[in-house]
């Protein structure tokens, strides 16, 4: 129980920067946005990282990371001029696919446990 408080207090703190780095992006705040891709793809990892061991809980983290990792290629992209359709989009192709199997997983844990319950 106490791991997974502090689990979520990491999400809960990943959220502003998420925030901020996007608002910087609104704003065109190029210095900022850029600097604040490193603590949010870092915490949100880290927040992956030590929810691997549920899969239910680890695949959508990892797929805020993909789609953390996409949104900053699009916004540096759109910074610095520089063609990051294809990048961006492989990194939202891998998020969208965590999440496909994330919900194969429970619905299959579902029905599972649906039939035990029938038994």
């Amino acid at each position: 129980m106490i791991k997974h408080m502090r689990l979520r207090h990491l999400e809960n703190a990943h959220i502003p920067l998420w925030l901020l780095k996007d608002a910087s992006w609104m704003m065109h705040w190029r210095e900022v946005g850029t600097v604040l891709i490193i603590p949010t793809i870092t915490l949100a990892c880290w927040i992956a990282w030590r929810s691997r061991k549920l899969l239910t809980a680890f695949l959508p983290n990892l797929a805020v990371c993909f789609w953390i990792g996409a949104n900053s290629i699009w916004m540096l992209g759109e910074f610095f001029h520089f063609d990051y359709t294809i990048f961006s989009f492989l990194f939202f192709l891998a998020g969208t696919v965590c999440m496909l199997v994330f919900g194969l997983v429970w619905v299959v844990k579902r029905s599972r446990a649906n039939q035990e319950i029938e038994d």
